[in-house]
């Protein structure tokens, strides 16, 4: 009986924290089904009803809260218990899945990471390419990665690169052929190559600074659109548009001559790359070697 309550529980409390049974059960690697049949065995033993289910969500009911009030600190101990054992091991050993853009990826993650798979062998490392502000439970990512230090409560952000600042380039040919827009307003009157931000669906609004601070937003338009920002690249490169890229990511093609910039002064520096993640729980010994490796130091 104490197993199949325990298994019971666990049920209830991923359900709860996912608020649907098709999330939960892809957490817990079971069927919809058999998780559904599951906290009714549970809600008909206790004679309680703990979950309220609609077409849309699941959530506890005030019984379901209070019980739920009761068993989470309980786990949070023992999952705490068990990664301190893991952390006793001579090796530091698990997965560590975190969602961010292709150009974090490219340039920050993979280049301080690459050094932490060939040092540790039993540590694994999945980089999930996510373009929106990733939900860490839905996704089953351990971290993200975004600009800036705001976060939700319950989260913890680490600075893990430099200053940013996004750039508008063009090719050469562009330029010739259709001018230099002055102010970022002008822009409505060149191609763009816009960026559609996959989570949500949207085109990414191109944001600028007046020198005084004021802050632009402006919706271009223009013949190419692309979910990932190499590509937004390459188009500005073959003369399809202006685009609005990291300058990082553009240095090599201005210094090569195949990419100029325009409207400099309405480009700031940002902060740059944080790492976030859930502050509950004391980290994994996986993911403490790799927050080590991307902490930005200086």
């Amino acid at each position: 009986m104490l197993r199949e309550n325990i298994t019971d529980l666990i049920a209830l409390a991923a359900v709860a924290e996912e608020r649907s049974f098709t999330r939960a059960a892809a957490r817990l690697n079971v069927s919809q089904s058999a998780l559904s049949h599951t906290i009714k065995s549970l809600e008909k033993r206790l004679g309680l009803r703990l979950l309220t289910r609609t077409t849309r969500s699941v959530a506890p009911t005030l019984e379901g809260e209070d019980l739920l009030a009761t068993l989470n600190p309980c786990f949070d101990k023992i999952e705490a218990r068990l990664l301190a054992l893991n952390d006793a091991r001579d090796q530091p050993t698990g997965t560590v899945r975190i969602a961010a853009t292709d150009y974090a990826i490219e340039t920050l993650l993979w280049p301080k990471l690459a050094p932490v798979l060939r040092a540790h062998s039993s540590v694994n490392v999945e980089l999930v390419n996510d373009y929106g502000y990733t939900d860490l439970a839905v996704s089953q990512c351990d971290a993200g990665v975004r600009f800036g230090e705001q976060v939700s409560e319950g989260m913890i952000a680490t600075r893990i690169g430099p200053d940013e600042r996004m750039i508008c380039v063009g090719a050469p040919e562009y330029f010739s052929a259709n001018g230099r827009p002055e102010t970022p307003q002008a822009l409505s009157d060149h191609a763009c190559v816009n960026l559609r931000l996959s989570n949500y669906g949207g085109l990414y609004a191109w944001e600028f600074e007046e020198p005084d601070g004021t802050e632009i937003t402006i919706k271009v338009r223009g013949q190419a659109c692309f979910n990932a920002i190499g590509p937004v690249m390459q188009a500005a490169i073959d003369g399809i548009g202006l685009a609005l890229v990291p300058e990082r990511l553009a240095a090599r093609p201005i210094a090569e001559g195949r990419l100029e910039t325009c409207l400099d002064a309405f480009c700031p520096s940002f902060p740059g790359f944080y790492l976030y993640y859930p502050g509950r729980l004391r980290p994994s010994s996986a993911f403490q070697v790799v927050l080590d490796a991307l902490r930005e130091h200086g």
